[in-house]
């Protein structure tokens, strides 16, 4: 079988989504992407599953979606997920209901014809429906290395991979940008970013960073930011910047890069020097 683009550009100029839960920071950073010269795609729409008002807030911040929605002229839609489970009268963390949701966000973005979204600080599991709808076309960035394995498995999935990462005593952290699927952190791994080394304040010792919660989490953190910058900002743009040049394709799990298989995707700075 040939291995098929993510991304025909024989189509013209990529249409995208932003998915967003909070500050919408990776999402400023793939439209400003989109607005530069050389970009073969463009942001579309933005999508929040968090109303952005002042009632409604995503950890410690503002969803801002709206905002930068206006700020750039872009389509904006929402559905508010809280709103959902209130109706449904169940716990969020209730996923037998998840799938409704997800009906109607492709229900309500149908009408924009996209052809990429990228989840960018969005919170929700996503289920089959809109795995279905856009499948092999839904990519996220991770906060970790997704090539390290423990046993079979990926090592650092999940919500607290960085503090994760640094306690397992790992000396450098990366960034992942994959491809969605139903498996939370498992798809194909598309781009992963320089390494950011691990740096703990003078003196410090791991056995004083697990007994210090507020030192813990001081340096965690730090880290955080620093990946954030180095990592997220850098290689999840770029990323939507080569699906949208076709120069990624998939092949039943398998990830070709120029025509290439890439399994561990392309890695920054050693794979690709812009």
């Amino acid at each position: 079988m040939t291995p098929k683009p993510i991304f025909n550009p024989e189509k013209g100029a990529m249409k995208v989504a932003c998915f967003a839960s909070g500050s919408g920071t990776n999402a400023r950073k793939i439209i400003e992407r989109g607005l530069e010269p050389d970009s073969r795609f463009k942001v579309t729409l933005l999508f929040s599953d968090v109303r952005d008002d002042r009632t409604h807030r995503s950890g410690d911040k503002m969803c801002r979606t709206k905002d930068i929605a206006e700020e750039y002229d872009i389509a904006y839609e929402c559905i508010d997920i809280r709103d959902f489970y209130r109706e449904k009268g169940v716990p969020r963390s209730d996923l037998s209901v998840r799938p409704e949701f997800d009906k109607r966000v492709v229900e309500l973005i149908a009408p924009h014809k996209v052809d990429l979204m990228c989840n960018a600080g969005y919170m929700s599991i996503m289920t089959t429906p809109i795995l279905e709808a856009y499948s092999s076309r839904i990519i996220n960035v991770h906060p970790a290395d997704l090539t390290i394995m423990e046993g079979p498995e990926r090592k650092y999935v999940g919500i607290h991979v960085v503090e994760e990462a640094i306690m397992a005593g790992e000396k450098e952290l990366r960034a992942t940008t994959h491809v969605v699927r139903e498996k939370v952190d498992h798809g194909e791994i598309l781009v992963l970013s320089e390494p950011v080394p691990v740096k703990l304040p003078a003196g410090v010792a791991f056995k004083t960073l697990a007994e210090d919660n507020a030192l813990r989490a001081r340096v965690v953190n730090e880290h955080q930011d620093r990946l954030k910058m180095r990592g997220d900002w850098v290689i999840y743009p770029l990323t939507v910047q080569l699906i949208a040049e076709g120069r990624f394709s998939l092949d039943n799990g398998n990830v070709y890069f120029n025509g290439k298989q890439a399994p561990q995707g392309v890695r920054l700075p050693r794979d690709l020097s812009h």
